[in-house]
């Protein structure tokens, strides 16, 4: 997923960190949906386990809301897993203003769909 970004000057992927006492505690890493104009797809955000709860993801999706918001794009898409491991992750896009839009049944395996949350960026 890195290597664009690392060997091609004019990816448009972001890769974004949160770091604490000089050390990586989060990253964020979201690219542009292929064929579209100025959406773009939030493809992974993780916080290290034992600081999570304490608001740095909501930082962390404001800042890359906000940069996209900047450059002019309009729409940012999260994907996630449909099972109850994840009923967390769709609190947390929920409280952050994403609606649910989709759910692909059986997306990642059998029983497994694809949640697809939305957010227009103004």
């Amino acid at each position: 997923m890195i290597s664009d970004y690392l060997n091609n000057p004019e990816s448009e992927d972001i890769w974004f960190t949160c770091v604490e006492n000089k050390n990586p505690i989060a990253i964020g890493y979201c690219a542009p949906e292929k064929l579209t104009n100025g959406t773009f797809n939030l493809y992974a955000i993780g916080i290290k386990n034992d600081i999570q709860g304490k608001g740095i993801g909501s930082q962390m999706m404001h800042f890359i809301e906000n940069l996209l918001k900047q450059n002019g794009h309009r729409i940012l898409i999260v994907e996630t897993s449909g099972t109850s491991d994840f009923e967390l992750t769709y609190r947390f896009d929920e409280k952050l203003g994403y609606t649910k839009e989709a759910v692909l049944r059986d997306f990642w395996d059998e029983g497994d769909d694809k949640v697809i949350y939305w957010k227009k960026l103004n």
